[in-house]
């Protein structure tokens, strides 16, 4: 049996939380899902907690050498993917009603992952650093 290292479950714990209220609030902000539009006006408030678990998340990871490359390089992937996804989802669906819905899951997805990207890429290049 593999010992499992507590030094990065706080922050795998936020990042699946954030994670789970990223597709939660998307789902809930999109206009299929929220004709009362309760959402809506706590937007701000719900935006602002999932970007301070993204800076949780960056803060509170270890990751080192390959780690730290293997999480950049896929925390850029989903960056890029979720801004060129929320783009082009909102034209071709359209028609069906779903591009509101899946456009407004990327955007909280982005909202977590761009603080966390951006905090583990400083942390590397202040490690290569050596500063």
């Amino acid at each position: 049996m593999a010992i499992k290292s507590l030094e990065n479950s706080f922050g795998a714990w936020a990042f699946l939380i954030g994670v789970v209220l990223a597709v939660i609030i998307g789902v809930g902000s999109s206009s299929l899902s929220s004709s009362t539009g309760t959402l809506t006006t706590y937007s701000p408030a719900i935006y602002a907690i999932l970007v301070i678990l993204g800076l949780i998340v960056g803060f509170s990871i270890k990751v080192t050498g390959k780690d730290a490359q293997t999480f950049l390089i896929t925390g850029a992937i989903l960056v890029v993917v979720s801004k060129f996804g929320m783009e082009s989802v909102t034209g071709s669906l359209i028609g069906i009603g779903i591009g509101d819905l899946v456009s407004s899951t990327f955007a909280a997805l982005l909202v977590l992952f761009v603080p966390a990207t951006i905090i583990v890429a400083l942390k590397t290049v202040f490690d290569i650093a050596k500063v």
